[in-house]
């Protein structure tokens, strides 16, 4: 769950406000909002204080980098078998519309 999500839902169950949890937290209810909504990323001593004022403590898990990048590198393998299917160039018997040629009104546009 990304961070600002988890926060947000960590006071939603908390049953606090904005304005008691970031009073509680030492920062303002407008930061706060601003970590919800992602729009600021808090400090590492931020994330404890607002866990601490929810009766929380985080923990912390670290995972090695390259399990992302194998996951990465199979979205990549996925997106090029797909970009595969299509031609590199396309075929010249394909009908295809023309678009911004003008007909006159009652004249086939054939």
């Amino acid at each position: 769950m990304p961070l600002d999500a988890l926060i947000r839902s960590v006071r939603r169950r908390s049953g606090l406000s904005l304005r008691q949890l970031a009073g509680r937290a030492g920062t303002s209810h407008a930061t706060l909002s601003a970590y919800e909504h992602g729009r600021v990323s808090p400090t590492i001593d931020t994330v404890v204080r607002i866990a601490a004022a929810t009766g929380l403590r985080p923990e912390v898990q670290l995972a090695p980098l390259v399990a992302d990048a194998v996951e990465r590198g199979h979205e990549l393998e996925l997106v090029l078998d797909l970009a595969g299917e299509f031609p590199a160039r396309p075929d010249r018997r394909t009908a295809m519309p023309v678009f911004g040629r003008r007909v006159p009104v009652g004249a086939d546009a054939t």
